[in-house]
């Protein structure tokens, strides 16, 4: 059970790690490499994380 917990923990941090990094690059930049919802277009607000948060 273990195992298996810290295989998902470790995924997870991996997904945050990769949305963190793309999340730093320019909106532009963003959006030339296809990053879903780069920017809230109404608002220009950048959308927080949780569009992956606890999927499988």
């Amino acid at each position: 059970m273990k195992c298996l917990f810290a295989t998902e923990f470790s995924a997870a941090r991996a997904r945050y790690q990769t949305e963190r990094a793309i999340r730093s690059l320019p909106i532009e930049l963003q959006k030339d490499i296809g990053w879903p919802e780069a920017a809230d277009t109404k608002t220009g607000l950048r959308n927080g994380v949780g569009s992956w948060a606890g999927a499988k």
